[in-house]
This record gives structure tokens, sequence and C-alpha cells, in this order.
């Protein structure tokens, strides 16, 4: 079993943007010693209850601060920008840390229209070009633009011997379609959309056709998760994720992840009750037993061999032993200096 990370440095009621940044930094370093296979961080703009909005800066912190864990996007919004470029940031993290990188696109937009309006001023296309846009990425990153490309000879720097892993990002089977038709790899949002995720792999596995990137279809499933010393404690952490989806829901703007005191204070309406128990599909939840065996039946579901979580828990030490519960439970192999 692999199991990997999902962090989008979330603002907690009571933080500061830059606590959150400090506590992704924490998570990463703290999912390193205990074994994880991946740790990535997303991009949001304008959102206030989210401070990530640049993954490859982020993402040179976390590598030269951990050792061997995977470190990636989760994901770079490719519609707003060059994939040259973005070919090319990758490809210097790739030679800073050789076979630690990992580069996960996506199309959404990341934010709301004015900040979408600000990232893709004087740039024509957008999500259109998608698909153009992955396909540039293939070509610069994996041996360059053949002479029929209409940059044909351009080439990414710096020129390394290795390459990142790169994933397509997505929770509909139209990404899964486009993953295996250009033979990326696909990271599956369960955590957005929790039906028919496992059809929507099982077909990206079944139509895969291999490419420079991958010769064989990779899968990952990524879900909310939290773990606790008991199911009761856990459901009680939960509530924070609880109330953080449900304002989302209504339209709110995000003013960080609401503590477990303020969450069970909030007065709920019977829509909400249900909209609770609707979100709570896309979530891991339990004792370390209970979560390990959750994962267990979800790479069954989703034929992979690889899960990775975010935790929308309000507090750090929570999800630090959350991370240390679930490693325990799962059999992840330590670091030396463990204690």
């Amino acid at each position: 079993m692999k199991l990997s990370i999902l962090d989008q440095s979330p603002v907690s009621e009571g933080c500061t943007p830059a606590e959150a940044i400090a506590q992704t930094v924490s998570l990463a370093r703290e999912a390193d010693r205990l074994g994880y296979h991946r740790f990535w961080v997303s991009e949001h703009h304008a959102a206030r209850g989210l401070a990530g909005s640049s993954p490859e800066v982020l993402m040179a912190h976390l590598a030269a601060v951990t050792s061997t864990i995977r470190i990636g996007s989760g994901a770079v919004l490719l519609p707003h920008y060059s994939a040259y470029k973005v070919a090319e940031n990758f490809r210097v993290l790739e030679a800073l840390y050789p076979g630690r990188i990992d580069l996960g696109v996506g199309s959404a937009a990341g934010g709301g229209a004015l900040a979408v309006r600000a990232l893709q001023e004087n740039r024509t296309g957008g999500a259109e070009l998608y698909e153009l846009q992955i396909m540039d990425l293939l070509s610069y990153l994996y041996g360059g633009p053949d002479a029929a490309h209409r940059f044909a000879g351009l080439a990414a720097s710096p020129q390394v011997s290795t390459a990142p892993e790169l994933w397509l990002l997505g929770s509909s089977r139209d990404s899964a379609d486009l993953a295996a038709r250009l033979g990326t790899r696909f990271a599956y949002a369960r955590f957005i959309n929790g039906d028919g995720g496992g059809k929507t792999v099982q077909s990206f596995q079944n139509s895969f056709h291999p490419s420079p990137a991958a010769a064989a279809p990779r899968a990952l499933v990524s879900v909310f998760a939290v773990c606790a010393g008991t199911s009761a404690e856990a459901d009680r952490l939960a509530a924070s994720m609880d109330l953080s989806l449900v304002l989302l829901e209504k339209g709110h703007v995000s003013t960080g992840t609401p503590s477990v005191e303020t969450a069970l204070d909030y007065t709920y309406t019977p829509y909400d009750r249900f909209r609770i128990e609707e979100n709570r599909r896309r979530t891991v939840l339990g004792s370390p037993e209970e979560v390990r065996q959750q994962f267990i039946a979800l790479m069954e579901e989703y034929r992979c061999e690889e899960i990775m979580f975010a935790m929308p828990m309000h507090g750090l030490e929570d999800k630090l032993k959350s991370l240390r519960l679930i490693a325990d439970a799962c059999g992840l192999s330590r670091t030396e200096g463990d204690h």
C-alpha cells in the first residue's frame, strides 16, 4: 500500500496565512519521516482560507527540507500559464531533486472570476487549449518537440537526464479519457466527486495509450481523511470539515478552517445535515484500523495501489497525530531517528 498526502495549506481559524504555509512544511517533514510516498501541494488564488498559491515555489522548499518523499503539485492549473515555462520550472526542480518531483496538472480555475481575469490577462485560448498544452508538456519533458511541432527544435532548460512524473488530475470521465489518450498518469479527486470514481479510473486503465511519460496506466485516488484514536474522536474532529464545506456550498467567503468548538456550536438546518452526510461520503473517517480497512476497500474499488489524502482538520497537532496513526496502522517504514 502506497500512501500519499495532498495539502492545500488551509488557513485555520485563529491562524495567519504564513502560519498555514509553515504548517504545510511541518506536515511534509513528518510525512517524509513516516515513510509516505508523495506530498503534493495545491494552487488556489485570492482564497482567504487557502494559502497555497504557487505550488512550484513551495515545492522547492519542501524538497529541500525532506529527503526521500516525492514532492509534487496538486495541481498546476495549466490554462493560466505557458506550457513551456511550466516545463522549465519543473526541469529546474528535477535538476535540484532528481527522481523526486511530480508535475500534477489540472484545468480548474482555482479562484474567482477576478483572479482568473488577472491570471489570463493578455492570454488567448484558456481552458479550450488544455489538451494541446498537455501535449506540449509531453514534448518539452520527454525528448523535445518533433519536426512537425510549431516550436520544433525548442529545448526546455535545463537539460537533465531525468524528468518529473506527469500526472493529470481530475474528477470526471473527461479527465480520465484525456489522461488515457495522451498517456499520462491519472489522479482521481474523490474528495471532489464521490460518485462513479471506480468506473472512471477503470476506464482510464482499460483505454490507456502508452507514451514517453508512462509505459503503463498508473492511477491513484485522493480522498479526505480524518483519523484519531477512536472513531468517536475522529467524528468530533471532522466537525471542522463539515462546517467548512457547508459554508462553502452556501457561497460564503472562506475565512479559514473553523475550530471544532465553532463547528459544534453552529446551528445547522435539516438541509445542512443532509449535505454533511453527503460530503462524508467523500471522506475516510475513523480509528486507525477503520481507516486502514477503508483504504483497502478503496484500492480494490479503484484497482490502484496508491491512496492520497487531505486532512481537513483544524489543528496541526491533530493532523500530525493522524499521520502517525495511519502510518502505524498501514505498516509504513519510518526513517532512522524515530522516537
